[in-house]
């Protein structure tokens, strides 16, 4: 998130550092389940935020109605957008809020001025739409029905089963611009699913979910991402992931290896030591001082992972608008041979 276009003419001396020209106010109200989340609405100038760079969200308009993320998944890697408030990468981006509480207001604005060109938005690119808050201030429909208004195609990746409450607009959206529909899910092991994901929507609810978004009669992707080395990279786990995909109805998936970033590193890291400290020494191969795992980890699961999208015929390209994702294809080279009995973590060579 880049917030330098945001800044608003008032002057809020007591707000978070950042914040002090959106005239932010820290509002703290108690949700079952989240206890201690603070909320910091702010009135902010920008609604759409354009990616620079050539990369493959280069040029993609987005809209990111908050920042910070209940779902608290510890891998996430806007983790480090918190700490241009002065706030933490852990703790704080779980549960302390920033919502743009204009968000539709200023957006309607932007679409009817010189932002006119905006053909494609994309939501859920940095944190979830559909977290929780969403069911307190209700941005969502707002912004979806500015955007349909304007012809613009919408993109929405979430790990929310909230989506669930607004498929009836967006079935009726869809008849007139392009909607994309991708649901995150990344674990298949309840129990690691809650360690990893603590604010998380269920596995099974969210797989419901892709289900409803089905019968809405819309396409569902699922981004099985991240896949987390030595923990959810087994055969036995992306087996059972890919049919539980399939059998929900998802229309295509895809998935990766785990990103490090500045602050997801951190926070997950001193978890994994909490937690499967043997894991360690294996991360260090993968990963070394990087972000990205190595070349020869990426090579080997996606080996690994493209027989199963055949297999569940769900190695179709996604069709999300500006991203030109595309599922991993089949690939000839063989996999090093391995001594660890099935299912191994990862090849010998790591």
């Amino acid at each position: 998130m880049r917030w330098e276009g945001q800044t608003a003419t008032h002057v809020d001396t007591d707000a978070l550092p950042g914040l002090e020209a959106r005239g932010s106010v820290l509002e703290q109200w108690p949700t079952p389940g989240f206890d201690g989340v603070s909320f910091m609405e702010i009135t902010a100038k920008s609604a759409l935020n354009r990616v620079p760079g050539d990369g493959f969200m280069g040029g993609s308009w987005t809209i990111n109605p908050y920042r910070g993320c209940q779902h608290a998944c510890r891998y996430c890697f806007a983790r480090n957008t918190h700490t241009y408030l002065d706030l933490d990468a852990g703790a704080d981006f779980d549960s302390r809020i920033v919502v743009k509480a204009n968000l539709v207001e200023v957006l309607r604005r932007e679409l009817a001025g010189p932002r006119r060109e905006v053909d494609a938005v994309q939501l859920g690119t940095n944190t979830d739409p559909y977290q929780r808050a969403e069911g307190r201030y209700r941005l969502m429909p707002g912004v979806l029905q500015a955007l349909a208004r304007h012809g613009a195609s919408i993109s929405i990746l979430t790990k929310g089963t909230l989506l669930r409450r607004d498929l009836p607009l967006l079935a009726s959206i869809a008849r007139d611009v392009p909607v994309s529909v991708a649901m995150s899910i990344a674990i298949f092991d309840d129990e690691l699913q809650q360690q990893v994901e603590p604010g998380t929507p269920t596995t099974r609810s969210r797989l419901a979910t892709v289900s409803a978004v089905r019968e809405a009669g819309l396409d569902c992707a699922v981004f099985a991402t991240p896949i987390l080395p030595g923990l959810t990279d087994t055969r036995e786990h992306l087996e059972r992931a890919f049919a539980d995909i399939a059998e929900a109805g998802a229309t295509s998936a895809i998935a990766s290896s785990l990103h490090l970033r500045p602050g997801a590193r951190e926070w997950y890291l001193s978890w994994l030591r909490q937690e499967h400290p043997h894991l360690i020494p294996l991360y260090g191969r993968i990963y070394g001082r990087g972000a990205y795992a190595k070349r020869e980890y990426r090579d080997w699961l996606r080996d690994r992972i493209a027989p199963l999208l055949r297999q569940h015929r769900l190695a179709r390209v996604l069709t999300t608008a500006g991203t030109g994702l595309a599922a991993p294809p089949p690939r000839a080279r063989q996999l090093p041979s391995t001594s660890q009995p099935t299912p191994e973590p990862v090849p010998t060579l790591f």
